[in-house]
């Protein structure tokens, strides 16, 4: 049996899964996330749980009040990092961009060794630990918290279980999800309704018994899937592949690797990226030139800022530093044209960092491309939402590969817990079964919406409410194409691969918009990639506070982006039919 799935409008704030160390939360209605952003206190108190970054898990809750009251001073608050050169990239960057707001401010970092109490309760990991403590002025609150988001450094949830158990905290560690709701002041489950049943996981395999045996054999897996002819010596090994805590501290890490070993210059995000990428570019090192749209025509505008730049300098130092981008992107599902940019990397000699978390190793190969792959395993990769984790794969084939895999395996920390990676590895090892359900499912729903949508033919005066389906196969499909993972005789892998499983809906109005999502009777919150299907109001989520700007790249108020899972395809069909007539008659 598997995990159960809250739907229904009763489940505001619980966990999505129904476990412990879910990844996502449930905000049924659109009017949740308007009054989450906004900070009403009857939705932000009903939160159980939250995505990792966006929300501070209870347990990393309790934890900081713990190390608040041993070691904290007067108008001093604090967030935890698993290692002191975490904290201290913390203390810089709050230092940082506190200056930048016009308000200096100091932070410090204490380390709390936490040695097993006289009697611990039996975890997997009886050694003692540490954690270290980045305190700040708690007016610079706000930015910490920027940090704790951009860049993903944060102790996890079983990070701060481990340690609460250690400290012999009652309570610790939890072991159900009834304990879980009572200390977040529920006192029953939540309704379970709705006829999606996600693919259950195979309850049967055991488990990795050591972080080392699990996080060894997450790399070969990753490795595995670039391999296309055995005996080449430019095949990725797993020597090539690195782990981190979350797919942003990947990215945050890749960008610092580049900063440490090319030379200094802004770094171009190409194409409307995931809300914090484009953030972590702009606020660590010279900064970032954005062409949001992701055109042709930008990248005829980039070749002629790089040309100019060349001209006025000295030195032959590359123009930029770097290239970032995503294949396909969230949430429009749009692939740039990566042959080009390729060529004008190798023209200018600028990397190039392809995210590739809503392609997947499944269905996109873009180290023709790439530099430096990066992937948030959190998503698809894990699949059923109850841990975290981010890779980073140096591209053999590239001629910087050699540098880049030197320094970032003399400075590469491990801090990437164990048992979040005991959890992924058992989580991914179906990943490849599942992705193929997951392709073959959104193609048929967008196979579906595609015809009821006015930019498929469908008519507005005639209740059409879909302007249009963001998905690959109808987003600047040929540059999809281009990127889609081949076998070793160069044809299509049409038995693994596809569109992916993600797409986002605009509508003809906020009302529709507003209806078809509050009458999808699936999950719906952050994250994706799951084996359940999860729908969020992408843009209300990610950009709330800058609405205008983000339509300005497409990125309408009123898109809801879809995750599509791995319930019967039918069922699946038969409930966003619901919900799409729901919004034709708003």
């Amino acid at each position: 049996m598997g995990i159960a799935i809250p739907i229904g409008h009763d489940t505001l704030g619980v966990p999505l899964p129904s476990t412990l160390h879910a990844i996502a939360v449930s905000y049924p209605q659109w009017n949740d996330v308007v009054g989450l952003r906004k900070g009403e206190s009857a939705i932000v108190n009903a939160m159980m749980t939250g995505y990792p970054r966006f929300y501070i898990h209870r347990s990393v809750q309790k934890l900081i009040a713990i190390c608040q009251e041993k070691f904290g001073l007067d108008g001093e608050m604090c967030l935890l990092c698993p290692t002191e050169k975490s904290a201290v990239y913390g203390k810089e960057f709050i230092r940082d961009q506190a200056s930048l707001a016009g308000k200096p401010s100091q932070a410090r970092v204490v380390c709390y060794a936490i040695e097993p109490a006289s009697s611990p309760p039996t975890t997997l990991l009886q050694t003692s630990t540490e954690v270290h403590i980045l305190f700040f002025q708690g007016d610079t609150y706000t930015i910490a918290r920027q940090f704790w988001q951009n860049c993903g450094l944060g102790i996890s949830s079983r990070y701060a279980e481990h340690c609460l158990s250690l400290l012999g905290v009652p309570g610790f560690p939890q072991t159900s999800l009834s304990e879980f709701v009572r200390s977040c002041g529920r006192t029953s489950h939540p309704t379970v309704l709705g006829k999606l049943k996600p693919k259950p996981q195979d309850e049967s395999e055991l488990a990795l018994s050591t972080g080392v045996e699990a996080k060894a054999t997450l790399r070969r897996r990753i490795a595995s899937f670039f391999v296309h002819d055995e005996i080449s010596a430019r095949n990725v090994s797993e020597d090539d592949v690195f782990l981190f805590p979350t797919g942003m501290s990947a990215l945050w890490n890749a960008h610092q690797l580049l900063l440490a070993t090319r030379p200094q210059d802004k770094s171009v995000v190409f194409g409307f990226p995931c809300t914090d990428t484009l953030k972590i570019i702009q606020r660590s090192g010279p900064g970032a030139i954005f062409y949001g749209n992701g055109r042709d025509s930008d990248i005829d505008d980039l070749d002629k800022l790089l040309a100019s730049k060349v001209e006025r300098r000295s030195l032959s130092s590359p123009p930029i530093l770097a290239l970032y981008t995503e294949c396909p992107s969230n949430p429009l599902l749009h692939t740039v044209n990566m042959p080009r940019l390729r060529a004008l990397a190798d023209k200018y000699d600028f990397l190039i960092v392809i995210d590739e978390t809503v392609g997947t190793f499944a269905n996109v190969d873009v180290l023709p491309y790439a530099d430096i792959i990066a992937t948030s395993l959190s998503k698809y990769f894990d699949g059923y939402a109850t841990t975290l984790g981010g890779s980073l794969v140096i591209n053999p084939r590239m001629r910087h590969h050699a540098l880049l895999r030197e320094r970032l395996g003399s400075v590469f920390e491990d801090t990437y817990f164990d048992l979040d990676a005991i959890v992924l590895e058992r989580n991914s090892r179906d990943f490849l079964e599942r992705m193929r359900i997951i392709n073959a499912n959104a193609e048929h729903i967008c196979d579906f919406l595609h015809t009821r949508s006015i930019e498929g033919g469908a008519s507005g005066s005639e209740g059409a409410v879909i302007k249009k389906v963001h998905y690959p196969k109808y987003m600047s499909s040929e540059r999809y194409e281009i990127c889609r993972r081949r076998l070793p005789n160069g044809e299509l892998d049409n038995k693994s691969g596809g569109y992916t499983g993600l797409f986002s809906l605009t509508f003809t109005s906020m009302k529709a918009s507003r209806a078809f999502y509050d009458a999808l009777e699936a999950a719906k919150g952050p994250s994706l990639g799951t084996t359940f299907t999860l729908a969020c109001p992408y843009t209300l989520l990610g950009h709330y506070h800058e609405l205008e700007w983000a339509a300005g790249f497409g990125v309408e108020e009123g898109l809801v982006r879809v995750s599509v899972g791995t319930e019967d395809r039918e069922v699946l069909l038969e409930v966003i039919e619901a919900a799409l007539s729901a919004a034709e008659l708003a």
